[in-house]
C-alpha cells in the first residue's frame, strides 16, 4: 500500500497540506510570494508551526498584498511584534516589507512568476526519490534562485530556503514515488 511521504506524520494539517497543496504547481505571482515569505518565517522553526499560524500571517499581512505592504514602515513592524498570532521576530517582519518593495519591481519587469519559473524552463522538475534521504536540502537552481534574489534585493532567502519553497510550490516533484501523490503532480506539470 502507498503511504505519504514520511516527513508528514499523523498530523492532519500536515496530511491536508501534503495531499492538496504540497508540490501542487503554482503560477500565482502573489501566491508565490506569500509562500516565499512564509518560508523565510520558517526559518529556524517547523513548517507545522508556520501551517498553524498561516490564517493569522495572512490576517496580520493584509492577505500577503505585496503592494500593500511595500508602503508599510517602524509603525507596522511595532503592530506585528505585538500580534501572538504570529512568529514575532523584528528581522523577519522587516524583511517581508523589504521582499514586498523586491516582488513589486520583479512584478513590473515581466511578473514574479515567469521570472521564477524561467529559473526551469517554466514546467516543474519530475524527480523520483524512492527515500526521504535522497531528497537534497538545496540544489544548484535553488541556490542560483538565492543568489538572484538577494541581487535583486530580497531577505531571508537562502538556497535551503529557496528549495523548500520550491517543493512547496511544485517547481520539483519532491513526493516520493512510493507516494501516491507523486503520479498526480507529475500530471500537473506536463
Amino acid at each position: 500500500m502507498a503511504e505519504r511521504c514520511g516527513w508528514v506524520g499523523a498530523d492532519p494539517i500536515y496530511e491536508v497540506y501534503h495531499d492538496t497543496e504540497w508540490g501542487v504547481p503554482e503560477y500565482d505571482s502573489r501566491a508565490l510570494w506569500e509562500k516565499l515569505v512564509l518560508d523565510g518565517f520558517q526559518a529556524g522553526l517547523s513548517w507545522i508551526t508556520i501551517l498553524r499560524k498561516r490564517d493569522n500571517f495572512r490576517a496580520a499581512f493584509q492577505g500577503f498584498d505585496p503592494y500593500v505592504i511595500a508602503g508599510w514602515g517602524e509603525a507596522e513592524v511595532t503592530r506585528l511584534l505585538a500580534d501572538p498570532g504570529i512568529v514575532r521576530h523584528r528581522g523577519k517582519i522587516e524583511a517581508t516589507i523589504t521582499n514586498a518593495r523586491a516582488w513589486t519591481a520583479i512584478e513590473a519587469e515581466g511578473g514574479f512568476d515567469r521570472y521564477l519559473w524561467d529559473h526551469v524552463d517554466g514546467k516543474p522538475i519530475q524527480n523520483r526519490w524512492r527515500s526521504l534521504d535522497e531528497v537534497p536540502t538545496e540544489t544548484d537552481i535553488s541556490r542560483a534562485i538565492s543568489k538572484d534574489l538577494k541581487k535583486k534585493g530580497f531577505k531571508f532567502c537562502g538556497p535551503t530556503i529557496v528549495y523548500a519553497f520550491m517543493q512547496a510550490v511544485g517547481m520539483v516533484n519532491d513526493h516520493l514515488v512510493s507516494c501516491p501523490c507523486h503520479e498526480s503532480v507529475a500530471r500537473l506539470g506536463r
